[in-house]
């Protein structure tokens, strides 16, 4: 018997049309999963970032010994007032915010987060200023409520976060939606 000089190496068409089909019955699957992580992932993200940013207002107001202010900022990075729509239409706090400090009549930005309008953040709808001597934030209790903005903001719970800012300056947050409100 003789041996054939070609070798039979690698798949043959129909190995690999199945292979094809199972990888994309495989990924239709896995993409709402893959949707639905992705944007909790965002809001989580964006929840944790305006936690951050509180906990700097209230210290920098302790520290510097001055007013620092919270806003909501448009693309030029000037606050925008109350109920006023930013660049994209949007009027909550999802058009972005600047973190500013007020000494001698002088505002410095501190610090910025740009726009990111596929998470919708309702709650107070003023600019939130904590002032010194112990970073107390003028006007009392606020609270801020991340979801999804789609049509089905609503379907899933565990995806929402809630960041409750109590009177003191202390922020806090936990999973699920908190009902916001200015």
């Amino acid at each position: 018997m003789q041996m054939s000089r070609f070798s039979n190496s690698g798949f043959t068409l129909v190995e690999l049309c199945v292979v094809l089909a199972v990888t994309a019955i495989l990924a239709t699957f896995a993409t709402p999963s893959f949707l639905s992580w992705q944007a909790r992932d965002q809001i989580d993200a964006r929840a944790r970032s305006l936690f951050s940013t509180l906990s700097l207002a209230r210290a920098e107001s302790l520290k510097r010994g001055a007013r620092v202010t919270l806003c909501r900022v448009d693309a030029s990075r000037h606050c925008l007032a109350a109920g006023k729509a930013c660049d994209a239409g949007i009027a909550d706090w999802s058009c972005g915010w600047g973190l500013f400090v007020d000494k001698d009549g002088a505002l410095t930005l501190l610090r910025l987060q740009p726009a990111m309008t596929s998470v919708a953040i309702a709650g107070a709808s003023t600019d939130l200023s904590f002032t010194p001597p112990m970073g107390q934030v003028i006007g009392g209790f606020r609270s801020f409520d991340f979801g999804p903005r789609s049509a089905d903001a609503n379907a899933n719970a565990s995806s929402r976060r809630c960041i409750r800012l109590a009177a003191g300056g202390r922020a806090r947050m936990t999973q699920g939606a908190c009902g916001a409100s200015a």
